[in-house]
């Protein structure tokens, strides 16, 4: 007898401002990672999660899927302030041409743009018992809008690739890590940068948001829920429980206003200015690390100022989250991403936020190195979905 199961190779697709991302994986009942690439980006091609130059990226799409034999057929992932995610909650329609519509009818009211001007899906996550009885079903709304899009179908038209689906990165994070167990951050590795020490605590933050201490810190572990967090090009942040996505957010600032800032000060390329960051980081001493002493410092202090305005970005989404009706208490932080590689930058966030920080690396890229793995999370991720 032969099987009729086809092995299906797809490719996830990941493209932040200094780079782009492909991991295949192949389904024939388990999925596994068969190849995976990455390639830098020009300055200007990709910026704040929108394709600025289609042409270049398509250039370097072209090359990147030849050099790697990866399978053509491609998701992509999302991440931008421009993409809009609300979680709706309607009377239970089991017709679906009905749901839609009556999704549609109250996503008027709730995605800030014209929907005649957008591309919207949508999901069903859960379902729920109204106050008299009436049944409900909670379903996840996401818009973009149509012009975003343009310059990324024509740079994959350009690669000749094949798109089945458009994701947000959001989602394909959460694929990848809902179900990993991830490593705790040891507290203590840190060093302060004189100057810029931490922001002042705020001692009822992580009673807020549910951490240790909280009167919800006690709350059955069906009602509690994770934050990820993605440190690259933005901050791309996703509250789950489980595999299903509560709330999203994109912060425009991440690991490339960072090097932007080095880049400046000491009149580096962008790439150098991001192996600078990595090789500095902030837990050793700067007058113990190697190089230049003024483009150490300058790293260092590219570091601190941007450690701190992180910590401020996360404080900012988690209290947006936590005043949420029906917020569920948040038990850890799981972080990925090329952030997560910098020495030193966990514990600064998990210090001054007083969050349990976790960082997160899937399974299936553990035969990676650490770099290698955090940067492929998302496009692995992406590649997962069904």
């Amino acid at each position: 007898m032969l099987s009729t199961t086809k092995t299906r190779a797809l490719v996830g697709l990941d493209v932040e401002a200094g780079s782009v991302a492909a991991t295949e994986v192949a389904s024939n009942g388990d999925s596994a990672v068969t190849r995976f690439g990455m390639a830098p980006l020009d300055a200007g091609t990709f910026s704040e999660g929108e394709v600025s130059d289609p042409d270049a990226l398509g250039e370097s799409l072209k090359e990147l899927f030849s050099r790697n034999k990866l399978s053509k057929t491609v998701r992509v992932g999302l991440a931008s302030q421009r993409v809009a995610v609300r979680t709706l909650r309607l009377p239970l329609i089991e017709d679906k041409g009905e749901l839609e519509t009556a999704i549609r009818f109250q996503a008027q009211d709730h995605i800030p743009m014209p929907l005649e001007q957008a591309v919207m899906d949508w999901q069903v996550v859960g379902h729920a018992t109204g106050e008299n009885g009436e049944r409900q079903v909670d379903v996840v709304a996401v818009a973009a809008r149509r012009d975003m899009l343009g310059g990324l179908m024509r740079a994959l038209g350009r690669a000749g690739l094949r798109l089945v689906g458009i994701d947000l990165s959001a989602f394909g994070m959460i694929r990848a890590l809902s179900d990993e167990s991830s490593a705790p951050v040891e507290p203590g590795d840190y060093v302060d940068a004189p100057g810029y020490g931490p922001p002042a605590y705020e001692q009822g933050i992580a009673r807020r948001l549910g951490g240790e201490g909280s009167a919800t810190a006690s709350a059955p572990e069906a009602m509690r829920a994770k934050l990820y967090c993605n440190l690259g090009d933005v901050t791309n942040l996703a509250v789950a429980r489980g595999s299903t996505c509560l709330f999203t957010r994109v912060s425009p600032f991440g690991m490339e206003g960072m090097a932007q800032k080095l880049a400046e000060r000491r009149q580096l390329s962008l790439e150098h200015a991001r192996e600078w960051l990595v090789h500095v980081g902030l837990s050793s001493p700067v007058e113990g690390i190697d190089g230049d002493d003024e483009t150490v410092k300058a790293a260092r202090d590219s570091l601190a100022e941007g450690g701190a305005r992180l910590v401020d970005e996360l404080r900012l989404s988690l209290e947006y989250y936590a005043a949420q009706e029906g917020a569920i208490p948040i038990e850890s932080i799981v972080a990925c991403g090329p952030g997560t590689t910098i020495p030193g930058l966990m514990q600064r966030l998990q210090r001054d936020l007083g969050q349990r920080f976790e960082v997160g690396r899937p399974r299936g890229l553990a035969h990676l190195d650490d770099a290698t793995s955090a940067r492929l999370i998302l496009s692995f991720g992406l590649a997962l979905g069904e």
